[in-house]
């Protein structure tokens, strides 16, 4: 049986002139996990269409494509493509689940929610004869005993970043612009491996280098704890996403984490404006401090990607400066800017729709770089569109990053704040001829290089109390994580 794991790229990942980074980052895990359920003696093959030519000739008997919003066209296109070979079609994902009447007609099944549970069912009904149309995912998920990734169908030498993980899944807090709101409903929003699980993944993973693309590493504490024991020692260094309430909880979890390895942490700030989180139902950053959060950051030497959102109601003209001069002064090593963008399945997307501010439904084009809805009523599309383009183009300029840089205390911190932030953003033509000469992977020691530790306040290694362990089953409960637009 030949099955064949497909991930749609975006037009401009698969230009033939220009291949930014961010596509060469991380390969596909979510194919490559459901690919782990497949029986053995199946011939696979994944292709994710951001780093290689899709071969479209070829006559697989399973088809599973992978859509998110962006990809839409270009995954429906390909599932036509290949039932019309003969081939039996599965779609599934962030995007076919918020729009599931949408995503029907170019498959045979289509996959709504997380597939862990629902995929290796579809499996047994297909290989009966009697596959359903629609898998829904309800409330038995779990990330107990799943087998592990299958991480040799993953073209390694094409990713800076072959080794990412995901330990969690989900997300229960509900803020109006999350798209992931709608894949988790019907069953657990926020659920995890085992500790012995996670730590097994990492073990089977080679280099020192590890980016966990979880919504909420430090979501929960007793689960985290076992993670940063578990892995200290490993020598790993890692890169992940928190909150900025669980960057200030005084519980000797982060300390943990700079011990174990992490080296760099992605923080959903998204608004200065205390008017747009309340707007926006995220009450989790309501009343931080995010200036003592990120000097918690850097005195363990974790530098901080700070993630910000643009036109929502609240925002002026002056945001994209304020934002922008607020972030260079606090020294975030980096910064993800967004243009407010309201996806299908959200209650953002409901609103929009509801005071007919939606400008089209052209989903390639809902990619947080375009304007696709009437901002605010202090906005016009024009201007927040010129302010995001200017946003990006003022935080990443020499200057700001030179004064950035000079915000922390050593020498050291300075010249990898440098490093890293001029490396990810200044030299993109560069970046480009070693995707296209096929040398990404050379680039991985200068990554751990620039990494490597900085003198920190919390590197003791003297003992300290440690929660007791969660079971099992109390590993698997939901606790509040962010998640990013």
């Amino acid at each position: 049986m030949r099955v064949k794991l497909i991930l749609p790229a975006l037009t401009e990942a698969s230009s033939p002139y220009w291949r930014p980074i961010k596509y060469s980052l991380f390969p596909p895990l979510g194919l490559a996990t459901l690919a782990a359920y497949l029986p053995a003696d199946w011939e696979a093959d994944l292709q994710d269409e951001h780093v290689e030519t899709l071969c479209l000739d070829d006559a697989p008997d399973l088809v599973i494509i992978q859509v998110y919003i962006t990809n839409a066209y270009r995954a429906y296109a390909l599932a036509d493509h290949y039932r019309a070979r003969g081939a039996y079609v599965c779609l599934g994902g962030l995007h076919v689940t918020s729009l599931p009447d949408e995503a029907a007609p170019h498959a045979d099944s289509i996959f709504l929610g997380p597939g862990e549970e629902t995929f290796p069912a579809f499996l047994q009904d297909w290989r009966a004869g009697r596959a359903r149309p629609r898998y829904v995912s309800g409330a038995g998920r779990t990330l107990a005993g799943i087998p592990p990734i299958r991480r040799e169908l993953i073209k390694r030498e094409r990713y800076l970043v072959p080794n990412s993980i995901v330990v969690t899944r989900g997300c229960p807090h509900h803020c109006d612009f999350c798209y992931k709101d709608a894949f988790f409903a019907g069953g657990k929003g926020f659920y995890t491996q085992t500790v012995d699980d996670a730590l097994a993944e990492i073990g089977r993973l080679p280099g020192r280098h590890l980016y966990f693309l979880d919504d909420h590493l430090l979501g929960h504490t007793r689960f985290a704890t076992g993670l940063f024991e578990g892995m200290r020692g490993m020598g790993r260094l890692f890169q992940g996403a928190a909150t900025v309430d669980s960057i200030l909880r005084d519980d000797g979890l982060l300390e943990k984490a700079a011990r174990a390895g992490l080296r760099s942490l992605f923080v959903g700030f998204e608004t200065l404006s205390p008017v747009n989180l309340k707007a926006s139902n995220k009450p989790q950053n309501l009343g931080r401090d995010y200036g003592a959060a990120i000097r918690r950051l850097h005195d363990l030497g974790i530098m901080v990607n700070g993630s910000f959102v643009f036109g929502l109601d609240d925002d002026r003209p002056d945001v994209f400066e304020r934002t922008v001069d607020w972030a260079v002064r606090q020294g975030l090593t980096t910064a993800t800017f967004h243009i407010a963008t309201p996806y299908p399945g959200t209650a953002l997307f409901q609103r929009m729709e509801a005071e007919n501010r939606l400008l089209h439904r052209r989903w390639n084009e809902y990619d947080t770089r375009t304007v696709v809805c009437r901002p605010g009523p202090h906005l016009t599309a024009r201007q927040l569109k010129e302010g995001y383009d200017r946003a990006y183009r003022d935080f990443y300029s020499w200057t700001s990053i030179s004064r950035a840089s000079l915000v922390h205390d050593t020498l050291r911190h300075q010249l990898k704040h440098f490093a890293y932030a001029g490396g990810w953003k200044k030299f993109e033509p560069l970046w480009n001829f070693i995707i296209k000469s096929r040398h990404l992977d050379t680039m991985r020691p200068l990554l751990e290089a620039i990494l490597s530790k900085v003198k920190g306040k919390a590197a003791p290694d003297s003992p300290e109390p440690t929660p007791p362990l969660a079971s099992d089953s109390e590993m698997l409960l939901p606790l509040p994580v962010l998640q990013r637009p």
